[in-house]
């Protein structure tokens, strides 16, 4: 039997965090930074943690169910 590959885009987006959630840099913070406020580039610079309703999928991606 072949193995079955991570899926290569997935495991450079996410982290899974040592209780076990999964975490993604958020978008938006490369570029054109002059017109977005503090506020939201501070904001943008936290972690986000995948949602609830995605959480099935990403670990399938993942290869973690």
């Amino acid at each position: 039997m072949p193995k079955v590959k991570t899926n290569s885009s997935a495991k450079k987006r996410f982290k899974i965090t040592g209780t076990g959630e999964i975490t993604f840099q958020k978008a938006f913070k490369r570029h054109i930074l002059t017109k977005k406020s503090t506020k939201r580039k501070r904001l943008m610079a936290k972690k986000g943690k995948v949602s609830q309703a995605n959480l099935d999928f990403v670990k399938r991606l993942l290869r973690l169910k």
